[in-house]
């Protein structure tokens, strides 16, 4: 029976883990470290937490995660806790290591692996994802859409299944204006007015096109980095047909919408963050794994190398800090356990109830390196420069032209003069000049947002919450609750500099 007519408060949420065993695809991903963390934190007598990594074996698969998720610093609250032994033997006993991939049937498992999960498995969570938005068209396919698929199939076959938790992104609702809001997509359903979207297709045509690379001449070398860049070329392409910006959000969308189609009876949530942030809370505040897109700024703030950027600074940039989004899928977890058939979607989004301009992050790293200047290898401080932005995509290649381009044909035409004595200075100029425009062409749409996510559904679960001691807030999700200042300037910012840009 579903928990959505009750109330909800910490204690009944921790303790619906107690005795159950959940399958986490993407524990090495920096949301699923944090959901890793959470569970056992909060409810050390869970009964197993099964996570599939890619690993050749048991014993690398175990290597894997002790090196990328359980021996982490996220980890500190819970080392305090049991100490170095205790802790050892807490994760040995409660966190089961499986080697296998999304992109296989059976996740590549073998058969008593998969009769153990089929017995034991009560919650599947799924935040296996490439994120690449420029991935070969090829493997976004196998890990975004039929690893849910595959996934699928497997959740069919657990017979204490309570339901399977899916974690897309709100950017695969698209590039639009205005309120988006949480509705699932239906089979078929584009971007594009005109089109119809047939994965089935999609898949084919993956496969005819590896066939016509295979068939162009070239060596062995060429023929390689000719699929790599045929099969990138190809995801742009298909998802610009249908209406999406880049390959990744495509692939998002269409794995949803696989889902909506396989789930049958399996009770299904699919959560869609928006750009997740570092831990605003617990267990340490500014942790974080990996360069969210709108970090770029910060670091080219911090190296001092990066005089321009593409980004209005009072449009909104939806961001969430990631422990809000393991709440928020804990929570959904237990609203929604054993409401057969159900398929509800919710945004862990900002952007409608505490809207966070580009200019709150632009203004809070200005102020956070002219407190905290950076310095060089030989002590001498780092002078803090401003930086121009640019508002509109044709503004930027504006620059870019007179800035760049116009002097490099310049360069060009001096050096066929000169019989090529700056070629290497050219080429290597042209490939930067290259490089730069095509990150221009890919997460331009995402630095120019304007869409607004509603959050309707999760703001009624929020309602649902109750809070009678300190400890419930221990599933805190709600945006409204963040100061957007005081995050960027000291946890988020401090977070980057110290994780990311050791």
């Amino acid at each position: 029976m579903a928990m959505m007519d009750g109330s909800l408060d910490a204690e009944k949420i921790a303790g619906y883990f107690k005795g159950k065993s959940v399958l986490i695809t993407g524990a090495t991903g920096f949301l699923g470290k944090i959901l890793v963390e959470k569970i056992l934190r909060v409810q050390p007598d869970v009964r197993r937490i099964y996570l599939l990594v890619r690993a050749m074996d048991a014993h690398s698969a175990k290597q894997r995660v002790e090196a990328e998720v359980t021996d982490t610093e996220l980890f500190c609250l819970l080392k305090e806790k049991h100490g170095k032994g205790g802790f050892e033997l807490f994760v040995e006993e409660k966190v089961v290591p499986l080697a296998g991939d999304v992109v296989f049937e059976n996740m590549g498992l073998d058969a008593p692996r998969l009769e153990e999960l089929a017995k034991e498995v009560d919650i599947i969570v799924n935040g296996a994802a490439t994120t690449n938005f420029y991935e070969r068209y090829d493997v976004a396919l196998d890990v975004n859409v039929m690893g849910v698929k595959y996934l699928c199939q497997l959740a069919k076959k657990c017979a204490n299944l309570k339901m399977l938790l899916h974690v897309s992104t709100a950017f695969a609702a698209g590039d639009r204006e205005g309120l988006i809001m949480e509705r699932p997509f239906k089979k078929g359903e584009t971007l594009r007015e005109g089109t119809y979207l047939d994965i089935d297709a999609e898949l084919r045509l993956v496969g005819d096109v590896k066939k016509e690379l295979e068939l162009q001449d070239g060596g062995c070398g060429d023929k390689t980095k000719r699929e790599r860049k045929g099969m990138k070329e190809l995801g742009l392409e298909r998802s610009r047909h249908f209406g999406w910006s880049n390959t990744y959000v495509f692939t998002k969308a269409m794995g949803e919408m696989l889902l909506g189609q396989l789930h049958g009876a399996i009770p299904v949530v699919i959560l869609r963050p928006s750009i997740i942030t570092s831990i605003l809370r617990d267990p340490l505040p500014g942790w974080m794994q990996g360069t969210r897109t709108i970090d770029t700024i910060i670091i080219g703030y911090a190296k001092q190398n990066l005089s321009c950027f593409l980004a209005d600074l009072e449009l909104t940039m939806d961001v969430i800090p990631g422990d809000m989004v393991a709440n928020a899928m804990m929570v959904t977890m237990v609203a929604h356990s054993e409401e057969q058939g159900a398929e509800v979607m919710y945004h862990a989004t900002s952007s409608l109830r505490n809207p966070a301009p580009y200019g709150v992050l632009y203004e809070s790293g200005r102020r956070h390196f002219y407190e905290n200047p950076r310095l060089s290898k030989d002590g001498q401080v780092i002078p803090t420069k401003e930086m121009h932005f640019f508002k509109t995509i044709a503004s930027f290649h504006l620059y870019m032209l007179i800035k760049y381009k116009l002097p490099l044909e310049i360069l060009h035409v001096v050096n066929l003069l000169l019989c090529g004595l700056f070629s290497q200075l050219y080429d290597d100029l042209t490939r930067k000049y290259k490089f730069v425009m095509h990150l221009v062409d890919v997460y331009g749409p995402f630095a120019l947002f304007k869409g607004c996510f509603d959050d309707i559904n999760l703001e009624r679960l929020r309602l649902t919450m109750t809070k009678t001691s300190p400890e419930d807030d221990m599933f805190n999700f709600d945006p409204k609750t963040v100061d957007w200042n005081d995050y960027f300037y000291k946890i988020h910012i401090p977070g980057v500099l110290k994780y990311v840009l050791k």
